[in-house]
């Protein structure tokens, strides 16, 4: 067999796309995982390694570097071939259904391709002050890697969504001080996590702005702070600044593939099955998109098997795959 000949090519490496290569392994499909990173695990592992996450079932708080540990240690019970800091640079439909993917020095072949890409590449939305980017690196961080960084230091967070107190409650047992800076008195976050919030010794300061920041003598770094509808001003000194914002994201390397993929709001659309407008496509994660989808790593975890579980019975229609995993008789090595 040609060694580049695939049932199912896997672009994308993070949750998503290390569970849907699983899944391949064990219907025994012949499958690659292709991944841009230097590691398996995406977003998840580059940026939020120490970061809880609450919405994967029977792993309550796990962090993201233990959830890439659980899904590596998964692939190894069921194998496929891994491909890392290889991007993928086209995709082609051939006239008989299959696909050619092409990446930096080497080319392979598929019947079936799933994008597991989450929303591509991505650029935090930046601190928009007067000296913000010569402080990044050095007082002013977009992503917390390691949470000792932060220890025993005062540490102010901006934002109001899930990631910004999940930030908070993070660094809050390490740090002498965590402020999270709001500009409404409302936060975006699930219910239980704003509960936790208000339960920690996190500071909130709400509803402001930030205004203007300056270093002091000492290293440390001032925030000038303006309440909303209000002339009423005020500051905050402290030795770090986290800013979550969110993201601006993109999938700019799909428009270069040579596929018409049809979408909506930048996301891929899919049907049911995950497959998208062409046959032998499909697309799972913060990429795709459906009616009632919901953005969630636990939502991928499911589309995952759906997918494969669909492009393998179009693959081979006549072959008995065990739907349940009690009855796939898995010895785990």
């Amino acid at each position: 067999m040609n060694k580049s000949q695939y049932d199912v090519t896997i672009v994308g490496g993070g949750p998503a796309g290390m569970f849907a290569a699983f899944y391949c392994g064990l219907h025994e499909l012949r499958a690659q995982l292709i991944e841009s990173l230097p590691q398996l695990g995406g977003q998840v592992a580059a940026l939020y390694p120490e970061k809880q996450i609450w919405d994967v079932a029977g792993l309550p708080g796990v962090s993201g570097q233990e959830l890439v540990k659980h899904l590596t240690s998964q692939l190894k019970i069921a194998p496929v071939d891994q491909f890392v800091n290889e991007t993928v640079t086209d995709v082609i439909r051939e006239a008989d259904g299959s696909f050619t993917i092409k990446s930096a020095g080497r080319i392979s072949h598929s019947k079936a391709v799933i994008i597991a890409l989450g929303n591509g590449a991505f650029t935090p939305r930046r601190l928009a002050l007067n000296g913000a980017d010569q402080l990044v690196g050095h007082q002013l961080h977009y992503f917390v890697r390691h949470k000792a960084d932060f220890a025993g230091q005062r540490v102010a967070v901006f934002g109001g969504g899930d990631s910004a107190i999940d930030t908070a409650l993070m660094l809050e047992p390490v740090a002498k001080q965590v402020y999270l800076v709001h500009r409404r008195d409302n936060f975006r976050g699930l219910e239980h996590t704003v509960s936790r919030l208000k339960r920690s010794n996190v500071k909130t300061v709400t509803p402001y702005l930030p205004k203007s920041l300056s270093v002091t003598n000492n290293g440390a770094v001032t925030i000038g702070l303006k309440k909303m509808r209000s002339s009423e001003e005020d500051a905050l000194t402290v030795d770090q600044l986290v800013v979550n914002f969110g993201f601006t994201s993109n999938n700019a390397a799909l428009t270069r593939w040579s596929l018409d993929l049809a979408s909506e709001r930048r996301l891929i659309k899919v049907d049911s099955t995950m497959q998208t407008n062409i046959p032998g496509v499909y697309a799972i994660g913060d990429g795709a998109t459906y009616p009632g989808k919901v953005p969630l790593i636990a939502t991928a975890f499911g589309e995952a098997p759906t997918a494969v579980t669909a492009l393998a019975k179009r693959l081979y229609p006549n072959k008995q795959m065990a739907m349940h995993s009690s009855s796939m008789h898995i010895k785990q090595k």
